[in-house]
This record gives C-alpha cells, sequence and structure tokens, in this order.
C-alpha cells in the first residue's frame, strides 16, 4: 500500500522560511507529476505548485518567486521550499502524486506564519 509521508511545517514567522518534504512508501511505479496544494481554514484546496517528472514547474501566481518545487525520482520524494512566508500562506499543505492512472494524497501538514 502507498503512503505519502509529510514533513516540514510548523511555526514561522513573516519573511521567515520553511522546507516541506513528502516521501512516498510503498511500492509505486512511474510518479508523473508531483504536486503541493493548500487548505485554509473555510476556503477550498487549492494548487501551490506541479513538477513534472522531466522537471516542467508551475506555480499559483500567489506564491511565484517566493516558493520552488524539486524533486528527487530516485527517492520519490517531492520538496517545497518557502521563502518571504505571509500570514496568508497559512494553511494545511498536502502534497500529491499522479502515476497516470492513480493520485495519491498525503495526510496534510500544517503551515503557519504569524508574528
Amino acid at each position: 500500500q502507498v503512503q505519502l509521508v509529510e514533513s516540514g511545517g510548523g511555526l514561522v514567522q513573516p519573511g521567515g522560511s520553511l522546507r516541506l518534504s513528502c516521501a512516498a512508501s510503498g511500492r509505486i511505479f512511474t510518479i508523473y507529476t508531483m504536486g503541493w496544494y493548500r487548505q485554509a481554514p473555510g476556503k477550498q484546496r487549492e494548487l501551490v505548485a506541479t513538477i513534472t517528472r522531466g522537471g516542467a514547474t508551475d506555480y499559483a501566481d500567489s506564491v511565484k518567486g517566493r516558493f520552488t518545487i524539486s524533486r528527487d525520482n530516485a527517492k520519490n520524494t517531492v520538496y517545497l521550499q518557502m521563502n518571504s512566508l505571509k500570514p496568508e500562506d497559512t494553511a494545511s499543505y498536502y502534497c500529491n502524486f499522479w502515476t497516470g492512472s492513480v493520485g495519491y494524497w498525503g495526510q496534510g501538514t500544517q503551515v503557519t506564519v504569524s508574528s
């Protein structure tokens, strides 16, 4: 059974940085797209960033220039480097792996940006 395990969330002051990680355990074949989504209280889940197996990236306008997504295909792991964090970045962050036929979600990690 495949599980995605996230880590790296926490409390940070505005302007600070965090790095999220998400690793897959269990038998998983080719992962085409890896992504990060977030959901704030009372809001819908939204896309933050995605990265294809070849390394092409896409970002939400709200995080462009501040967040960087990367992946390690050998480790089935995706990362999200978050810099210049703002209070509006506060949310639960979820990773998603798409194999072309099945999508997997992590359990979520909380990011709180507050002074």
